[in-house]
Formats: structure tokens, sequence, C-alpha cells
């Protein structure tokens, strides 16, 4: 199975979509066909091309490697190092801020994150641990099944007489900024397999990072929060992290991974107190978890009525009034305050 999963991951520039690997051994099978390789060196500097062309040879090391790194609860130090490229996403191209940070990680370690990942989500999937509203990264949730049920949601709040304000939310370098003390925290308040954590510790601890730009490469630098874009498991690890968010409001919530929104129905204007008072638990639940929003970048949408409504949130001690907004890109999908599509459709 290893030398499957070492075959898929250098077949794939990103690797970012390796298949679980229930157990750690030596696996048969015919040979993946030859693919592009990824042209920019690992931080551990061992090529693609070797993995790939030694994957027989090297299964069995690997998997002996691999179980006493689990059972010792260490990781390897070059298996710590991560070469980032910034991709933009959306606003100005002169703001370090819009740009997200893609980690280019060791192929054994991504091997090593698929198998913690395959026995983590079928720990997840039994206990049922993992919130109905979150839809990124889990089985059977996409962006679609998160923009259906939103929209099947909204329609019905319209057919029923009443308006809907909806607040889309924007987490401040989201992936960047959880603490790893605070996440381990959580997977021992979630039952999770002590060695796992232990390993899953280790992994997070004493990263370090350096940024390739136009093919030169910065000084490397400690990495002290976050988990890695780009890697594995790193998703895997975000959803836990705000996996109870749901839970401390009354109103209605849908996320894919750190995309947010929540609304609720509005037919008077003392029906918007209720969403200002999730936006007060959400701004202490940022507080107590050291992973804040970012008021200047969320958005409220008021969508069938005309009443006045506004909504503030919290941001280093000052309020501060979200921004209005009648069109809207959620999950790539173009969302204006008449629901209608023509704007996707000219968009698309």
């Amino acid at each position: 199975m290893i030398r499957s999963i070492l075959l898929f991951l250098v077949c794939c520039s990103s690797a970012h979509g390796a298949p679980p690997c229930p157990a750690i051994r030596k696996s048969g099978g015919a040979r993946a066909p030859p693919c592009p390789m990824v042209s920019a060196p690992l931080p551990d500097s061992i090529h693609p091309m070797v993995l790939q062309r030694c994957a027989d040879e090297l299964s069995l090391p690997l998997s002996i490697i691999f179980q006493q790194s689990f059972d010792t609860g260490q990781v390897r130090e070059d298996w710590k190092l991560a070469v980032v490229s910034p991709i933009f996403k959306k606003g100005k191209k002169s703001d370090p801020g819009n740009y997200r940070p893609v980690s280019l990680t060791s192929v054994p370690c991504k091997i090593m994150e698929a198998m913690i990942k395959t026995e983590l989500t079928k720990y997840l999937e039994t206990t049922g641990i993992v919130s109905d509203c979150q839809h990124g990264f889990t089985k059977g949730r996409s962006c679609l099944t998160n923009l259906l049920e939103t929209f099947e949601a909204w329609t019905r709040i319209l057919e029923g007489g009443h308006g809907i304000d909806v607040v889309f939310l924007d987490f401040r370098k989201a992936f960047d900024s959880v603490s790893h003390k605070k996440l381990i925290m959580k997977l021992q308040a979630y039952g999770i397999d002590e060695k796992m954590i232990n390993w899953i510790e280790n992994y997070l601890t004493g990263k370090s990072m350096a940024v390739r730009v136009n093919g030169k490469l910065s000084s490397w630098a400690t990495v002290l929060s976050g988990v890695p874009q780009g890697s594995v498991l790193g998703p895997l690890l975000f959803l836990l992290f705000v996996n109870e968010l749901p839970a401390w409001i009354i109103n209605s919530m849908m996320m894919f991974a750190d995309d947010a929104k929540i609304w609720t129905k509005i037919s008077s204007k003392s029906d918007s107190e209720s969403l200002q008072e999730d936006l007060n638990k959400l701004i202490i639940w940022s507080q107590t978890w050291l992973l804040k929003f970012h008021p200047e970048k969320c958005k409220v949408m008021h969508i069938g009525h005309q009443i006045n409504t506004t909504y503030n949130m919290t941001d280093s001690g000052k309020s501060v009034q979200l921004n209005p907004t009648r069109e809207e890109k959620d999950l790539g999908v173009y969302i204006v305050d008449s629901l209608k599509p023509s704007l996707q459709c000219i968009k698309a």
C-alpha cells in the first residue's frame, strides 16, 4: 500500500490529494505509468523521480521508518522543513496578506501523513465528531453540498415571507494562526489515541519554512503556529480546531474549512439582535482560541427585505461595523442579494 501511495504522490505536483493507507505494509500492484514530475527540489533533497523509480525497493524500509516514527512519536527533522510558494487569492497583488502560503514538503512525510489521516478519519466517522455544518474535506460533502443546502434554507425563509441577513465571515490568516497547544487540547478532548496525538504534536513542533519567489529562496524561519497548507494532514487538523464553532451560536451556520457564513430570518429590526449576539459570541470564541476574525473583510448581505439592520464585530478593542454587500463570491459562486444567477452566468 505504501508503494501505491508513493507512486501517486510523486505523480502530483502539489500532492494535496493523497489516498488513504490503512496499514503500514509493503504492497504489490501494477506500476503506475510515467508522469510529469515536479521540477523544484524538495526540502529533504530527495527528488520525486528517485522515489517513483525505486518504489518497490523503498516501500519496506519506509514502512520500518514510519512504524518507528509512530511508536516513538518522533518526526524526522527534514520532514519538518517546508518550502512555501505564495499563491495569489484576490485583492491587491502588492499586499502580502492577499497570498495563500502553500507548503512543499517531503514526499515520505506526506505518505506518513496519509496513513495518520486515514486512521484519524475512521475514528471521526465512527464517533460522528465532525459538525454537520462543516462541508470541507469530509466524505460525501463538498462546495456543492454546502451551496445546495444553503440555498435551500434561504429559499424556504423567503417563501415564508421573511427576509434574510447573511454575514460572510473571514478569518485573519486562519490556517497559519492555529495554536499548536490549543489544537492538542482539542484532540485530547475528542478522545483521539494518545500515540497519534504525540505524533501530531511532534509533527507540528519545530517546523521551519523558507519562501521561494521567482526561483529565489529566502532564509529559513521557525514556524510557531499554524497547520501547513499544502500538507495532507493540515486541512483535517484545521477542521477539528474550528469544529465546535456552530455550537456557540443559535442561528444557522454553514462552513467549508475556514469559509463560514451565518444567517437569520428578518421580519423586523429586532430580529437582527440574535445575529448580533452570535457575532459577539464568535468574537469571544476567537479570543479564547486565538484565531481572530478580520472584521474589515467580513460582509453582510440583506436578502429580500428593506429593513435597516447593521452589525458590528470587535477587533483589538475597537467596534467595527460590517460593510454591506449586494454581491459576494462564495466558494467560487457569485451570490447577489436577489439570489438570481445572472451575475454567475456572466462571470462564468
